[in-house]
């Protein structure tokens, strides 16, 4: 298989918690709680994943992984996970999705693998009727924001505060319509 993205499949969940417990260690350093980042479980995140494959909240949901061949093997490099929007404001409007996470191992950061999986990921959205996305990032996060405004996300003024271990974490959600979203 080139390299790409596509759907996850349980095989993949290992890959997909290392990724996460490397990928927030990185990006979240100074933003959650260094307790909390030090306590990710590979394997409670990787049992979490499989139970999300196999059991998905709609029919709505997915997974996609990011692969690299250039090694000779497939190795999964990133994940993200879509769905409908679960915002109060949105939920239920069939024509909004989300992109509810984006995370690609800081070994192979930029080589256009945020790219190629946020592509997918506004395909898959597009597919299941969606013509507006949502996602939301911290304030803090400022490599994210940018990667997603260059993508053709944008803020719409809503925000939220989180409670992360007592700890609070303001977040700032971007929107893009489907048709217009590219990548960077």
């Amino acid at each position: 298989m080139p390299t790409g993205a596509r759907l996850a499949r349980t095989s993949d969940v290992d890959d997909i918690a290392a990724i996460q417990v490397r990928a927030w260690r990185q990006s979240y350093a100074g933003i959650i709680p260094e307790g909390v980042l030090d306590e990710l479980d590979p394997m409670q995140l990787a049992s979490t994943w499989a139970h999300g494959i196999l059991n998905p909240p709609t029919v709505r949901h997915r997974l996609l992984v990011a692969i690299d061949s250039e090694s000779g093997t497939d190795e999964v490099v990133g994940y993200a996970a879509i769905g409908p929007s679960g915002d109060p404001d949105c939920a239920g409007d069939p024509s909004i999705g989300e992109l509810l996470a984006l995370a690609i191992d800081p070994e192979h950061q930029r080589m256009g693998h945020g790219s190629r999986l946020m592509a997918a990921s506004v395909d898959y959205l597009r597919a299941d009727g969606s013509i507006e996305a949502s996602t939301w990032v911290s304030v803090d996060d400022e490599a994210r924001r940018a990667f997603l405004l260059a993508a053709g996300w944008g803020p719409d003024s809503a925000y939220r505060d989180l409670d992360v271990d007592g700890e609070p974490v303001r977040e700032v959600r971007l929107v893009t319509r489907l048709d217009e979203a590219t990548t960077p």
